[in-house]
């Protein structure tokens, strides 16, 4: 690792990690799950049971031929009462399982603890796992654990810095399972050849940390380490996080491997460790629920496909009106339109706001501060992008690299005009890309 003088520019935000010292909690099966085909970045799966079928916990109910795939599985026991087509939470068509569970929870009978002699039976077992970025990418992971220059690879990060506010699920995750985090680095560096990992967390949770370290040691491999990071955002970023580790540049398009590494966030990687021992696939998911609307806010694992209101009710319902729900936090996160929608493989957060909290200011003219300027990670230049966006100037656009952006909302965040820079260079990459297809 290569001592770091220097950091990219970040910002300070309101934590508001009111959830931190809240023990996860276990949420009884609801009466219905709605199981998107569509948890991962890549083909949806198509669904391979029918209404009236009876599944069990783990079996296999979606899947695709499709590379950049990963399969589905039942998170209940229970009966299928349908497959339907439902709005997501992006605006597009999935289509959900339904399945009115009979709470027994019985496992079914495939389930296997996997076993691996070399990578390629590794990679595989991961695929069977369903497993996919837990940290809010959905990239499906065993494509991640197999790149085409995987001889050129020799280090692992694991994200742990968990630097959205309000979400503590990691943190959480990181003091309650911690001998599942460090299994599973050693199982990757064991079937990937890895020379070193290292975890990256920030350093408002000492807790974590020591805990991380007492696991360390006593599983006794001197080639991990834990890294405390400052409190900064966007910290977490995965561009972000491979440049205050190991202070090599990760320009938009690159992709870890290219540099060497392997990045998982914490929760995948506690997945793993725990996957080769139990066997059990991708059915649970821990999240934090906050918010003011909410009644208690906790941490909980609840099964994948559980309606979001259903969640809520468990926390104690609203305890007043959301005037904004988001799925994820509320720098990178997704507002939502109901509560009607499941709780799918990389939902981290579900927060209810009302009032002062979903209130959004009323956005004036650019002062030209340059504040957004400075805020950014990568030195771009938001104003100029923005005015860019303004005209449908795709030479601009590119002049002024919009496709650099990670559309980590800082430049948003810190704008006292409260302008959409972010959102405005969303929109600006989908101009260029618009210009350069034709």
């Amino acid at each position: 690792m290569t001592e770091q003088k220097k950091h990219l520019q970040s910002i300070h935000v309101q934590h508001n990690k009111h959830t931190a010292g809240c023990e996860t909690e276990v949420m009884p099966i609801p009466d219905f799950v709605y199981i998107s085909m569509s948890q991962h970045i890549g083909a949806p799966c198509k669904p391979l049971v029918a209404k009236g079928d009876y599944v069990k916990v783990g079996q296999l109910i979606g899947d695709t031929d499709a590379f950049v795939s990963a399969p589905i599985h039942s998170s209940v026991s229970g009966t299928v009462t349908g497959i339907e087509g439902m709005r997501s939470g992006n605006g597009g068509e999935d289509t959900v399982v339904v399945i009115e569970t009979d709470k027994k929870q019985e496992l079914w009978e495939g389930i296997q603890v996997p076993h691996a002699d070399n990578r390629e039976d590794f990679v595989k077992a991961v695929r069977t796992s369903g497993l996919v970025g837990l940290g809010g990418a959905a990239f499906p992971t065993h494509i991640k654990y197999n790149p085409k220059n995987i001889d050129e690879v020799t280090t692992l990060i694991i994200n742990g810095a968990e630097c959205e506010p309000f979400i503590t699920s990691d943190h959480r995750l990181m003091v309650e399972d911690t001998e599942s985090i460090i299994e599973g680095m050693l199982l990757v560096m064991k079937y990937l050849e890895l020379k070193e990992g290292f975890i990256g967390v920030e350093d408002n949770k000492p807790d974590a940390i020591e805990a991380l370290n007492k696991m360390i040691a006593q599983k006794g491999n001197p080639n991990i380490k834990v890294i405390p990071l400052r409190s900064r955002y966007p910290q977490g970023a995965e561009r972000v996080m491979v440049y205050e580790i190991t202070g090599k540049t990760m320009n938009a398009g690159v992709l870890p491997a290219e540099l060497g590494i392997i990045l998982s966030n914490v929760t995948s990687i506690a997945f793993v460790g725990q996957y080769f021992k139990d066997g059990i696939p991708l059915i649970n998911k821990r999240i934090t629920v906050d918010g003011n609307a909410v009644e208690r806010p906790t941490n909980l694992i609840c099964p994948i496909g559980t309606k979001i209101a259903d969640v809520i009710a468990f926390c104690g319902g609203y305890k007043e009106e959301p005037r904004k729900i988001l799925m994820g936090g509320p720098m990178m996160g997704r507002a939502i339109f109901t509560d009607q929608l499941p709780v799918i493989k990389n939902n981290n957060a579900i927060l209810a706001f009302a009032g002062e909290q979903a209130w959004v200011k009323e956005e004036t003219a650019c002062i030209n501060c340059g504040r957004c300027h400075k805020a950014c990670p990568f030195k771009l230049m938001p104003t100029a992008l923005s005015t860019a966006v303004e005209r449908k100037d795709a030479e601009a656009l590119e002049k002024y690299k919009v496709m650099q952006c990670m559309e980590c909302g800082s430049c948003s965040y810190i704008c006292p005009a409260r302008r959409p820079l972010g959102f405005n260079n969303k929109l600006g990459k989908a101009i260029l890309k618009e210009a350069q297809s034709k």
